[in-house]
Protein backbone atom coordinates (compact mmCIF):
# COMPACT_ATOMS: atom_id res chain seq x y z
CA UNK A 1 0.00 0.00 0.00
CA UNK A 2 2.66 2.75 1.06
CA UNK A 3 4.35 1.19 -2.25
CA UNK A 4 1.58 2.24 -4.23
CA UNK A 5 0.87 5.41 -3.08
CA UNK A 6 4.69 6.08 -3.33
CA UNK A 7 4.49 5.41 -6.84
CA UNK A 8 1.87 7.30 -7.48
CA UNK A 9 2.97 10.49 -5.83
CA UNK A 10 6.41 9.92 -7.91
CA UNK A 11 4.15 9.65 -10.91
CA UNK A 12 2.04 12.92 -9.68
CA UNK A 13 5.50 15.20 -9.32
CA UNK A 14 6.91 14.05 -12.77
CA UNK A 15 4.01 14.64 -14.67
CA UNK A 16 4.00 18.26 -12.96
CA UNK A 17 7.55 18.51 -13.48
CA UNK A 18 7.30 17.43 -17.21
CA UNK A 19 4.25 18.74 -18.42
CA UNK A 20 4.74 20.71 -21.68
CA UNK A 21 4.32 24.51 -21.69
CA UNK A 22 2.61 23.49 -25.11
CA UNK A 23 -0.06 21.89 -23.21
CA UNK A 24 -0.11 24.71 -20.43
CA UNK A 25 2.52 23.04 -18.00
CA UNK A 26 5.74 24.59 -17.29
CA UNK A 27 8.18 22.88 -18.88
CA UNK A 28 10.00 23.82 -22.57
CA UNK A 29 12.24 21.30 -24.26
CA UNK A 30 14.55 23.38 -26.74
CA UNK A 31 17.08 21.34 -28.41
CA UNK A 32 19.72 23.81 -29.74
CA UNK A 33 20.34 24.41 -33.35
CA UNK A 34 23.37 26.69 -34.56
CA UNK A 35 25.93 28.48 -32.77
CA UNK A 36 24.78 31.61 -31.49
CA UNK A 37 25.12 30.53 -27.64
CA UNK A 38 28.69 29.01 -28.15
CA UNK A 39 30.50 28.51 -25.61
CA UNK A 40 27.86 27.93 -23.58
CA UNK A 41 25.63 25.66 -25.66
CA UNK A 42 25.95 23.71 -28.88
CA UNK A 43 24.30 22.15 -31.66
CA UNK A 44 22.32 18.80 -30.28
CA UNK A 45 22.04 19.98 -26.33
CA UNK A 46 18.79 19.77 -24.96
CA UNK A 47 17.93 22.06 -22.57
CA UNK A 48 14.80 22.22 -20.31
CA UNK A 49 13.71 25.60 -19.74
CA UNK A 50 10.65 25.90 -16.59
CA UNK A 51 8.71 29.09 -16.28
CA UNK A 52 9.35 31.89 -13.43
CA UNK A 53 10.64 35.18 -13.42
CA UNK A 54 13.42 36.03 -16.03
CA UNK A 55 16.14 38.45 -14.95
CA UNK A 56 19.00 39.92 -16.51
CA UNK A 57 21.73 38.28 -17.28
CA UNK A 58 19.34 34.34 -17.14
CA UNK A 59 18.74 32.10 -20.62
CA UNK A 60 15.54 31.79 -21.46
CA UNK A 61 13.89 30.28 -24.83
CA UNK A 62 11.04 32.45 -26.13
CA UNK A 63 9.03 32.07 -28.71
CA UNK A 64 8.60 35.53 -31.25
CA UNK A 65 5.07 36.26 -32.42
CA UNK A 66 6.60 37.14 -35.82
CA UNK A 67 8.06 33.75 -36.39
CA UNK A 68 5.52 31.23 -36.62
CA UNK A 69 6.34 28.74 -33.69
CA UNK A 70 9.90 29.12 -33.81
CA UNK A 71 12.19 29.30 -30.64
CA UNK A 72 14.98 31.34 -29.94
CA UNK A 73 17.51 30.44 -27.00
CA UNK A 74 19.53 33.69 -25.63
CA UNK A 75 20.88 35.54 -22.91
CA UNK A 76 19.01 38.70 -21.37
CA UNK A 77 20.78 41.66 -21.32
CA UNK A 78 18.65 44.70 -20.42
CA UNK A 79 15.54 45.63 -20.89
CA UNK A 80 11.99 44.33 -18.57
CA UNK A 81 9.06 42.39 -18.93
CA UNK A 82 6.42 45.08 -19.52
CA UNK A 83 8.45 46.92 -22.08
CA UNK A 84 10.54 43.67 -23.58
CA UNK A 85 13.86 41.78 -22.52
CA UNK A 86 16.75 42.29 -24.89
CA UNK A 87 18.31 39.71 -26.04
CA UNK A 88 21.55 38.67 -27.35
CA UNK A 89 23.41 34.69 -27.84
CA UNK A 90 26.05 34.34 -26.09
CA UNK A 91 28.47 34.53 -29.38
CA UNK A 92 26.52 37.11 -31.02
CA UNK A 93 28.14 40.78 -31.30
CA UNK A 94 24.48 41.94 -31.80
CA UNK A 95 21.67 41.69 -30.10
CA UNK A 96 18.28 40.28 -31.59
CA UNK A 97 15.94 41.92 -33.74
CA UNK A 98 13.03 41.02 -31.26
CA UNK A 99 11.99 42.54 -27.80
CA UNK A 100 10.04 39.54 -26.30
CA UNK A 101 7.85 40.78 -23.46
CA UNK A 102 6.62 38.40 -20.48
CA UNK A 103 4.11 36.46 -22.64
CA UNK A 104 6.71 35.23 -25.35
CA UNK A 105 8.88 33.58 -22.79
CA UNK A 106 8.81 30.25 -22.21
CA UNK A 107 10.74 29.96 -19.66
CA UNK A 108 14.13 30.47 -17.83
CA UNK A 109 17.20 27.28 -18.35
CA UNK A 110 17.26 25.19 -15.79
CA UNK A 111 19.07 22.11 -17.10
CA UNK A 112 21.51 21.69 -19.79
CA UNK A 113 21.98 17.95 -21.27
CA UNK A 114 24.64 18.01 -23.86
CA UNK A 115 23.77 16.05 -26.64
CA UNK A 116 20.98 14.46 -25.43
CA UNK A 117 19.32 16.65 -28.09
CA UNK A 118 20.61 14.66 -30.96
CA UNK A 119 19.11 11.47 -30.09
CA UNK A 120 16.07 12.98 -29.01
CA UNK A 121 16.09 14.54 -32.82
CA UNK A 122 16.46 11.27 -34.21
CA UNK A 123 13.34 9.71 -32.59
CA UNK A 124 11.30 13.05 -33.51
CA UNK A 125 11.98 11.89 -37.47
CA UNK A 126 8.53 10.58 -39.26
CA UNK A 127 11.54 8.06 -41.27
CA UNK A 128 12.56 6.69 -37.78
CA UNK A 129 8.70 5.84 -36.67
CA UNK A 130 7.79 4.58 -39.95
CA UNK A 131 10.91 2.59 -40.18
CA UNK A 132 10.27 1.08 -36.52
CA UNK A 133 6.58 0.54 -37.68
CA UNK A 134 7.77 -1.71 -40.97
CA UNK A 135 10.40 -3.73 -39.11
CA UNK A 136 6.94 -4.65 -36.26
CA UNK A 137 5.06 -5.47 -39.00
CA UNK A 138 7.81 -7.90 -40.18
CA UNK A 139 8.34 -9.40 -37.24
CA UNK A 140 4.68 -9.90 -36.12
CA UNK A 141 3.89 -11.29 -39.55
CA UNK A 142 6.95 -13.07 -40.01
CA UNK A 143 6.33 -17.29 -39.90
CA UNK A 144 8.12 -18.57 -37.13
CA UNK A 145 10.00 -22.15 -37.41
CA UNK A 146 6.97 -23.74 -35.50
CA UNK A 147 5.02 -22.59 -37.39
CA UNK A 148 7.08 -24.25 -40.47
CA UNK A 149 6.91 -27.44 -38.50
CA UNK A 150 3.41 -27.59 -38.37
CA UNK A 151 2.56 -26.76 -41.78
CA UNK A 152 5.22 -29.22 -43.49
CA UNK A 153 3.78 -31.76 -40.65
CA UNK A 154 0.11 -31.20 -42.40
CA UNK A 155 1.06 -31.74 -45.66
CA UNK A 156 1.48 -35.89 -45.72
CA UNK A 157 -1.72 -36.32 -43.39
CA UNK A 158 -3.75 -34.48 -45.58
CA UNK A 159 -1.86 -36.68 -48.93
CA UNK A 160 -3.05 -39.80 -46.94
CA UNK A 161 -6.15 -38.55 -46.01
CA UNK A 162 -7.98 -39.48 -49.82
CA UNK A 163 -6.54 -42.87 -49.56
CA UNK A 164 -7.89 -43.86 -46.03
CA UNK A 165 -11.31 -42.63 -47.55
CA UNK A 166 -11.16 -44.81 -50.63
CA UNK A 167 -10.56 -47.70 -47.85
CA UNK A 168 -13.74 -46.77 -46.18
CA UNK A 169 -15.65 -46.67 -49.62
CA UNK A 170 -15.16 -49.91 -50.39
Amino acid sequence: MVANLGLLLFLAVAVWALWPSTLGGCTTLTIVSGHSMDPTYATGDLVVARCGEPAVGDVVVYQPATENGGRVIHRIIGGDAEAGWRMQGDNNDFTDPWMPTADEVLGVARLHLPQVGVVASILLMPLTWVSLLVVAAAILLWPSRAEDADAGALEPADATAPADFEEDAR
